[in-house]
């Protein structure tokens, strides 16, 4: 059997086999795409079920704030253990009103403006949640087929580097190297493609979940500014 046929026969071109025979840079980057891409689906099952839980919540909480129940007891059932979404900003913003009321303060514009502010900050504190670890997914969507193709090139190279040192371009020699290459090519995209649809359509049901509690407060922001302006009578 001649160099040729022996590296054919010791070529394993299976899966396992491309990772154990490649480069240990190639190595590295195969890691590097494979753990960000069980990091990546791991944030994807999370958001999910973050948003499937807030979205009911939301929902169960607005039927009962606009059923009639008296604000006070609403808030006597939210105020331990408010629900995610609407009832997070509902409590902070009843805090903030009992807490002024407490006080006596004699100013209704400030109230109102302390309101408005707590309402805003509640917001941007449910967003952040929403939106948490997001970012990773952006960063791996736009990152991962890069890093692929950095392993990619350096296995093209270790594939001319074994042309060169067996003196012959026969398929055999060189069909190793070049498949452990598109191995991490194919890697990056499995990591890439996934995050990127995925951080699309979180990014858009976080944006429209704010965009609901942002129309809640405004709600509720007149609702209190209308008993503020009866109690001023």
């Amino acid at each position: 059997m001649d160099a040729v046929g022996a590296v054919a026969t010791h070529s394993d071109i299976s899966i396992w086999g491309l990772f154990v025979q490649a480069d240990w840079i190639v190595k590295l980057v195969m890691l590097a795409l494979l753990a960000a891409s069980i990091w990546c689906w791991a944030i994807i099952v999370d958001k999910s079920m973050l948003y499937g839980r807030y979205k009911r919540e939301m929902s169960r909480f607005e039927r009962v704030f606009w059923s009639g129940q008296s604000l006070e007891e609403l808030y006597q059932t939210q105020s331990d253990r408010p629900s995610p979404g609407f009832g997070a900003v509902f409590v902070a913003a009843m805090k903030e009103w009992k807490r002024s009321h407490e006080q006596n303060a004699a100013s209704f514009i400030g109230m109102q403006a302390r309101l408005d502010k707590v309402l805003d900050v509640a917001i941007n504190r449910e967003g952040d949640t929403l939106e948490k670890n997001l970012g990773f997914l952006a960063t791996v969507g736009s990152a991962a087929p890069f890093v692929g193709l950095f392993g990619t090139v350096w296995g093209i190279m270790n594939a001319f580097t074994s042309i060169a040192a067996s003196k012959s371009t026969n398929l055999a020699v060189v069909a190793p190297g070049i498949a452990e290459a598109l191995f991490a090519t194919a890697l990056g995209l499995v990591a890439a493609i996934p995050a990127v649809i995925a951080y699309n359509k979180l990014s858009s049901d976080a944006s429209k979940m704010t965009g609901r509690l942002e129309s809640f407060a405004d709600e509720f922001s007149t609702i209190l500014s209308r008993q503020l302006e009866a109690r001023g009578k």
